[in-house]
């Protein structure tokens, strides 16, 4: 009886250690770790990439100030150009809306918010009454402003617009400056119903600085200190300077500035779905949400939340979202690949910024990547 009690206990045990060791072997092995790895061990060197570094050095590429490459989890590739170092702060201008969806994805999760879905005057009735009343903006969602796509006529891409950025700027309160917009017709373009995934895309800087006061006032404290607390202390985001509009909310329509590091974290941090250290930080189904398309920027371009999409690569292409704002700037995520890359550049209003920025993914990032 006590040997068989003895064999029970050593064939339980040897089984339990089976299961650990394939357990740390998993672990250790996943392409996708909690956080990611800046040991300088990762760097790898590789003929493409040299040239891409000759080429940037040389000024092919203007005013490229970081080029940051990661591989499951681990960060290969890092150099910094035209004077900048690791502890730089970038102002990657309109990359930074994408903090609005963070803002978004954490007050959902915390349930000051019930969902994207959810009409945007619930959330700002300190802004009653607004200017050209129609009972059709009533049903504006946040989810319409995430996307660029709400019935306001707003337009960046249009200086004749009431709506446009520069006209914006000049006014105190943004939100307000929003809501009083008149309801936009379609005088050149099908309208949403008749476009691709049932909006109508229109790039717009007063919809993205919307969201950081929804949220405020959702959660009735402000939302740059949630913001730290909940997104920036788990992914250890230290140095910063943050923007903020004449009404001393956090602007989300872009600006604040941030290490390449820090950038590389938030973009793995989509890559990740959300998780981070072992960690969900931003629920997982808000995440595949905004990383999914959901309206038509352009031809061969898609939008999500905050989020730009479109394929990157050479002989073959890779489906792809990213952070992108004035310049060239972007911080790209790439699931085939398990990769993320972080391209800060100071070359704004150039309008080859993005061509070059663009073409250093698709002719030596990301071929290097695929190899």
């Amino acid at each position: 009886m006590v040997c068989a009690l003895f064999l029970t206990f050593i064939n339980q045990f040897t089984s339990m250690k089976i299961f650990l060791s394939t357990s740390l072997i998993l672990l250790i092995c996943s392409p996708v770790f909690g956080q990611l790895g800046f040991s300088e061990k990762n760097r790898i060197t590789h003929p493409v990439l040299t040239e891409m570094d000759a080429k940037i050095n040389n000024g092919d590429y203007e005013r490229v100030t970081s080029v940051l490459i990661a591989k499951d989890g681990k960060l290969i590739y890092e150099k910094y150009y035209n004077g900048a170092d690791r502890d730089s702060q970038h102002n990657v201008r309109s990359g930074t809306k994408t903090i609005a969806t963070f803002l978004t994805g954490l007050a959902i999760d915390k349930g000051f918010i019930n969902s994207e879905k959810d009409k945007i005057y619930t959330y700002l009735q300190n802004k009653m009454p607004v200017k050209n009343p129609d009972p059709r903006k009533e049903n504006i969602t946040i989810e319409d402003l995430l996307t660029m796509s709400c019935m306001l006529e707003t337009d960046d891409g249009n200086f004749l617009s009431r709506g446009h950025e520069e006209r914006m700027y000049y006014i105190e309160d943004w939100t307000q400056f929003l809501l009083d917009l008149p309801v936009r017709s379609y005088p050149f373009n099908p309208p949403p119903a008749e476009q691709p995934y049932g909006r109508f895309f229109h790039y717009s800087s007063a919809q993205a600085a919307a969201v950081s006061e929804i949220v405020e006032n959702a959660i009735g404290s402000k939302a740059d200190e949630f913001l730290k607390e909940h997104l920036f202390k788990p992914l250890a985001i230290r140095d910063y300077k943050l923007h903020y509009t004449p009404a001393k909310i956090i602007n989300t329509a872009g600006g604040s500035e941030y290490r390449s590091r820090d950038f590389l974290k938030m973009i793995q941090l989509c890559l990740q779905n959300g998780r981070w250290n072992n960690k969900q930080i931003i629920s997982e189904a808000f995440m595949k949400k905004a990383t999914s398309p959901k309206a038509n920027a352009r031809e061969g371009v898609d939008y999500g939340y905050f989020l730009w999409i479109n394929p990157f690569g050479k002989d073959k292409k890779y489906d792809a979202y990213y952070m992108s704002g004035n310049g060239g700037n972007k911080m790209v995520a790439i699931p085939e690949l398990n990769a993320t890359v972080v391209i800060t550049s100071t070359n704004y209003n150039n309008r080859n910024a993005h061509g070059y920025t663009d073409d250093l993914m698709n002719s030596y990032i990301v071929p290097v990547l695929s190899e």
